[in-house]
């Protein structure tokens, strides 16, 4: 038996990697059952010692190691060794493809398989199972011929495909040269076949999938086959469907506008990648884009369509301070957009990143995610400053739990100068931005917001309370003064997008046609 093994972040997230494996296994009929094991970071070693031994002590043993579970898969890989002894450990994954030399704790392992496993770890197990060891230890995965893969989607059981993020790919690779990103390292785009792509999209919809999230890194490259996709989804839309691409910001011709109009409001999510808008910083890193073009973009999307933009910002790229972050942070909260996330800049390894460290006094965690901890231009307090900033927005603002009181924070010359300073009172006040109950946060935002800002507390109680109602909790005594009438509606009915998304379409909604409005009028 081939046990297929990785620790992820979360149960909701799925293992597209093992799926790809565990197809490509089953596909090559080694003569041994493949078998997907998936954990979290957060189970116990015995946990999955004992899930793998249920099914009979296993010949290979297949760990995808990333950036999120590498300590936990150090730690595992001993106890598989002891409690399987006579198999096979493999490794494979991004974080064990570069920089092996510096990670002593893979010498548990008997292969690493570096690069896209998908056709080398089949290989390797076909030696194996031939009793023909390989004498390489460390194989290259290469790029195989994405046509000769087998499918991994129908792997996706039903129960994935009610409880879990289902993700699915058009292409591999990225044309861009961005040095924080380990799809820089690659050398070309490789597109699936586009009608086998879409009769798997269509076998999922047929077996009740609704949401998609889409791991290309540049959905929008190819404007023909985009297209296609787009078009394939909303001919085929039904109430629920969610879709998530990433997608080059500053490219979106016409025709692509003209059709994302035609998605219903919260059908469609864009992540887009900004990182940065000073031009030297993008330069530097070999991040080349047209701002103005990104901005137009961005407008466009929050102002004329339903698609809900979620932006990213990455805080210590090389030579940029902070007030050229703080800047760029209120340029694209002036775009409207949904979500910000405010990302904290890791060495991922391999990237050419690492090549700026030394001129701009770059100093990492040594140890995973490989956080920066400080620059040439953001001493430490400062980047723990901007830590506690993107704790508290991500908090207060992309979770969409208080759309009528955050304008207030937001209010002024610069929402960054607010919310940090609203970061640096809250950190002073709780000793931390963990293990905060939603209720904490509604009474820490309206103390501030009267405290800091004069707000009067009436104001204040009756539009957190509404928030809160709102968004399905019931508000703390203290918040309340009795019954209220007339309190904000639920997040609209219709498709059943996920939670935060439907919490800023509700306020969105609201803007347009007042609190009033019932879920069933016409701009629901």
């Amino acid at each position: 038996m081939i046990a297929l093994l990785t620790l992820n972040a979360r149960y909701i997230h799925s293992a597209f990697g093992l799926r790809y494996l565990a197809a490509n296994l089953r596909a090559a009929d080694l003569g041994l059952d493949a078998q997907i094991h998936e954990f979290t970071t957060n189970s116990a070693p015995e946990e999955v010692i004992e899930a793998l031994a249920a099914h009979g002590p296993p010949r290979i043993i297949g760990l995808g190691v990333y950036i999120w579970n590498a300590s936990a898969t150090a730690a595992l890989l001993p106890r598989l060794r002891a409690a399987f002894p006579d198999a096979s450990l493999v490794l494979g994954g991004p974080e064990v493809s570069h920089e092996l030399e510096s990670q002593a704790w893979t010498a548990e392992a008997d292969y690493i398989v570096q690069g896209e496993g998908d056709a080398a770890f089949v290989h390797l197990c076909a030696r194996i199972a031939k009793g023909q060891r390989p004498l390489t230890r460390v194989i290259a995965g290469g790029q195989p011929e994405l046509a000769q893969l087998a499918s991994p989607y129908p792997l996706y059981t039903d129960k994935d495909l009610a409880h879990r993020i289902l993700y699915v790919e058009a292409s591999r690779g990225c044309p861009y040269r961005c040095e924080f990103c380990l799809s820089s390292l690659d050398k070309k785009v490789r597109a699936f076949d586009l009608e086998a792509l879409l009769d798997d999209f269509e076998d999922l919809l047929a077996r009740g999938a609704k949401h998609f999230k889409f791991v290309d890194r540049t959905f929008n490259l190819d404007l023909a086959r985009s297209r296609a996709i787009l078009e394939f989804f909303l001919a085929r839309f039904v109430p629920g469907m969610f879709l998530h691409f990433e997608m080059v910001p500053d490219r979106f011709p016409l025709e692509l506008r003209d059709l994302v109009r035609q998605f219903p409001a919260g059908a469609l999510q864009f992540e887009v990648g900004i990182q940065s808008f000073d031009p030297e910083v993008g330069r530097r890193i070999q991040r080349r884009q047209n701002i103005e073009r990104t901005l137009e973009n961005l407008r466009f999307l929050v102002e004329e369509t339903g698609v809900h933009v979620h932006a990213d910002l990455i805080a210590g790229l090389p030579g940029e301070g902070l007030e050229s972050f703080a800047a760029g942070f209120d340029r694209l909260v002036a775009t409207g957009v949904h979500e910000i996330q405010v990302g904290i800049l890791k060495r991922l390894r391999g990237t050419p990143i690492a090549r700026h460290s030394e001129d701009f006094e770059m100093v990492f965690d040594a140890a995973p995610p490989y956080t920066i901890r400080s620059t040439r231009d953001l001493d430490a307090p400062t980047m723990v400053r901007i830590e506690a900033f993107a704790r508290v927005w991500e908090l207060y603002r992309n979770r969409g739990h208080f759309p009528s009181s955050m304008p207030r924070l937001l209010a002024g010359p610069s929402p960054f100068a607010a919310v940090m300073a609203f970061a640096d009172w809250h950190l002073a006040q709780t000793g931390r931005l963990h293990g905060l109950s939603l209720n904490d946060r509604a009474r820490l935002l309206m103390r501030f917001l009267h405290e800091q800002r004069g707000v009067p507390l009436p104001e204040l109680r009756a539009e957190i309370e509404a928030d809160l109602v709102a968004t399905g909790h019931k508000p703390p005594r203290d918040l309340r003064e009795g019954p209220r009438k007339g309190a904000m509606p639920d997040a609209p009915s219709g498709p059943d997008i996920p939670a935060r998304q439907a919490r800023h379409l509700r306020a969105r909604r609201e803007l347009e046609v007042g609190p009033d409005a019932k879920p069933n009028d016409s701009t629901a």
